[in-house]
């Protein structure tokens, strides 16, 4: 009976929330709140869906304004907005009037008008006579918009005619004229004509018409009324400057790599110093990169033919190098008796050879880890005068557990770092110059590590990579690593640490000292970069193979490669292994700047050879702020294990294989506080061929039912610089309980402080977790 009345109380109170919050209580005498506008489409012709999708959405984006924002029925904005008050006085009042929003009022609209902007949009999409009527709709305290489009059938595109006067420009353009966006039998679009404009004037501006416009074309059309159809004839206008017909070369390059942007003009030095065809101005600074450099990325040759890929590419290479914050490029009609020269005067500013960063912060994880970090980095930006970058860094973190069964047991790591990046490829054979704008890198890479687990053991390890990166285009990136070599001893094991290892012998076979020396490649596609798509797509696929050569060196010695004997290099086993991870995500944005995100995340390690499992950093783990974020920091699996129960302290399980499914819906709250609603799915296995006896192995038939489930919302602070993120998960399935009792929805209760305690879990971290 108690409970009954509490939920009626509970209901009325919300009801009453909802009715405030809905912002229609201090609207002025006799006006509504627009709510919103649909249109609905007429015709006496037979459209198809398609197209009548195509049309309404056209429609709908003459709507103007928008209606009030609103989050579940409920318009906070608009509340906190009208709650303040027209004289908002206290500072909290002021806040909620600017981070509000004013009513959008029926009253001021004119409906009148968007019906001749939507009867606008439609023509430009080949409705040519389309007329649009609107109704409101009105209720107590708001009013709504119906609009209604009479259409017919969109006007298509019988035929493309080519009448241009200029011989040169018309042979050009009739060269690629399969290329052209105007197709028989496609809808009239004003667009596709604009974008067709635009791709004849790269064409041209690519084979020397360097002050050629989109605007000196023109299409002509003739209608027929009968077949509802264009006839285009594209020709130039009239007015065209002689310029615009005439094909431009480059004739001198003048570069200057100690330009100011505190110059009002640009100085043209005389005494310059010349290398192949490109002359570098006298003033340049001691520390400048050397002229074969630039000139590597300079496509504007003297004598050749204007072309703005040239251009665009001369930019961007030399932007990429990341020694200028500033580079421009500048054209000027040359001093020659001939006509048709360009001068070229680049000019880029310096960021300073040198720099130093710093940070600082305090780390606090899902695990009851807690602890300070520090990054320190020298930079210097032209180590050999060929814009190599050379990196100094030194990174050490402290941390200890707060609470739990290993409550003060410390940890802490030094970890000292140097790395060469060259600005092209370093190969021992000749490759052809590309004119790609995206510089390749060659990459050598040295670290040390030091780690040391309080009262378990200390391990220590130096890597050394040699490798490649460059980019294909700008969403695919391919990165080949050739040469990963590591080594890893783990020494000072206290005897605490061995008994743990005598008691789990997988655990103990990972924890060998380790010898891996391999290859890696890894392929990324990433259309995040692009913005304005409606759908991006993110697809990673790595690999790595380890140990392959030092086995046939093993072979060609008359060597036997085993598991059970496997063979050394220096006192150490090495490994041998082959792993593969894919991780693929999908985006939809929402117009009201919301998205869904999903992704699924796959990986497989096969040892073989001379090992029989894994190295502890190459396993899979399950876990944490990016992972499952209803469960600790790599604490699921192997399978049904629960790691939980055993008190390994900083140590944690992995696995050979792992999957992973994550859904996450983003939203804006206000400003730079946002919100997110997600759900997580995955765990961690061993193979069958693994040794080990931890857990469930892998098997296609019950992975699906040793899925780890956890859901929860989150916070995120957004300051552009970085983001802040707060999420809070509960667990819905855990795969270590009896196998028809792993979903535990019934015995969510979040009144019980011990049930909370036990269940949910704080995530914080830096950026989106995918």
């Amino acid at each position: 009976m108690k409970r009954s009345v509490m939920m009626k109380n509970f209901l009325i109170i919300i009801c009453l929330l909802m009715a405030a919050c809905s912002g229609t209580k201090h609207l002025p005498a006799g006006e509504k709140l627009y709510t919103g506008a649909n249109v609905k489409l007429e015709s006496g012709e037979k459209i198809g869906r398609k197209k009548e999708r195509i049309i309404k959405k056209t429609a709908e984006g003459a709507f103007y304004p928008k209606p009030n924002s609103s989050f579940l029925g409920l318009r906070f904005k608009l509340w906190k907005y009208m709650a303040a008050g027209d004289t908002a006085e206290s500072k909290i009042k002021k806040w909620m009037r600017r981070t509000g929003e004013a009513p959008v009022l029926i009253g001021n609209l004119k409906p009148m008008v968007t019906s001749s902007v939507i009867d606008a949009k439609l023509y430009n999409i080949g409705i040519l006579k389309s007329y649009t009527e609107h109704s409101i709709v009105e209720k107590k305290h708001t009013a709504k918009i119906n609009y209604t489009s009479h259409i017919h059938k969109p006007y298509t595109v019988k035929e493309l005619t080519y009448a241009i006067s200029d011989s040169s420009i018309s042979s050009l353009i009739l060269s690629e004229k399969e290329k052209s966006l105007i197709k028989p039998g496609d809808d009239y679009s004003l667009e596709k004509l604009k974008n067709e404009r635009n791709r004849i004037d790269d064409l041209l501006k690519n084979n020397g018409y360097f002050y050629f416009d989109p605007d000196f074309l023109l299409f002509k059309a003739d209608t027929s009324e009968s077949e509802n159809t264009f006839a285009y004839r594209l020709t130039l206008k009239d007015s065209v400057p002689l310029q615009a017909l005439t094909v431009y070369r480059i004739n001198h390059v003048y570069i200057d790599q100690a330009y100011s942007l505190n110059e009002r003009a640009i100085t043209r030095v005389k005494d310059t110093i010349p290398y192949g065809n490109y002359l570098f101005l006298g003033r340049e600074r001691k520390a400048s990169i050397r002229p074969s450099v630039i000139a590597r990325s300079v496509f504007l040759r003297k004598n050749a033919v204007y072309a703005r890929k040239n251009h665009t590419a001369t930019l961007n290479r030399l932007m990429s190098m990341g020694n200028f914050k500033f580079v421009s490029v500048k054209f000027t009609d040359s001093d020659t008796t001939a006509s048709g020269f360009l001068d070229v005067t680049i000019l880029m500013t310096a960021i300073p050879k040198y720099a130093f960063k710093a940070e600082l912060d305090v780390v606090s994880k899902s695990n009851n880890y807690t602890g300070p970090r520090m990054n320190a980095s020298v930079l210097d930006r032209n180590t050999f005068k060929g814009t190599e970058l050379l990196t100094f860094s030194l990174a050490g973190s402290w941390e200890t557990q707060l609470s739990g069964k290993t409550k003060n047991l410390q940890s802490y790591s030094l970890n000292p770092k140097v790395e060469l990046t060259f600005p092209r490829f370093i190969v021992p054979f000749k490759m052809k110059q590309t004119s790609s704008i995206f510089l390749p890198k060659t990459r050598l890479s040295l670290s040390y590590d030091y780690l040391n687990r309080g009262n378990y053991f200390d391990m220590r390890a130096l890597q050394f990579i040699f490798g490649y990166r460059w980019k294909e285009e700008i969403r695919k990136e391919h990165e080949l690593n050739p040469v990963s070599v590591s080594y890893s001893v783990v020494g000072n094991k206290s005897e605490a640490f061995n008994e743990l290892l005598e008691s789990n012998p997988y655990l103990k076979k990972s924890y060998e000292d380790q010898f891996i020396a391999g290859t890696s490649y890894s392929y990324t596609f990433n259309e995040q970069i692009l913005s304005g798509k409606t759908i991006q797509y993110f697809f990673q696929l790595t690999t790595e193979l380890a140990g392959n050569a030092l086995s046939l060196v093993n072979v060609i010695a008359g060597e036997k490669i085993s598991s059970e004997n496997p063979s050394q290099i220096s006192g150490s086993y090495y490994s041998q292994f082959a792993r593969m991870s894919l991780d693929g995500r999908v985006y939809y944005n929402f117009p009201d700047k919301s998205n869904f995100a999903f992704r699924v995340y796959g990986g497989l390690a096969v040892p073989y050879g001379n090992s029989s499992t894994l190295p502890y950093v190459k396993q899979f783990f399950s876990g944490g702020p990016n992972s499952i974020r209803a469960f600790s920091i790599n604490s699921l699996g192997p399978g049904t294990y629960n790691q939980n129960t055993d008190s390994l302290g900083f140590l944690r399980l992995g696995g050979d294989v792992k999957l992973e499914i994550n859904a996450e819906y983003r939203f804006n709250i206000f400003r730079f506080l946002k919100g997110a609603l997600f759900t997580d799915a995955g765990n961690v296995w061993l193979l069958k061929s693994n040794p080990s006896t931890i857990g469930t192995p892998f098997s296609f038939s019950g992975f699906a039912g040793e899925m780890a489930v956890g859901a929860g919302f989150g916070l995120r602070i957004d300051v552009s610089l970085f983001l802040l993120r707060f999420d809070l998960a509960m667990p819905l399935r855990k795969p270590w309980l009896e196998k028809n009792n792993r979903w535990v929805l019934d015995e969510i209760n979040l009144g019980s402080p011990a049930w909370r305690s036990e269940n949910l879990l704080l995530n914080v971290a830096i950026g989106y977790p995918f």
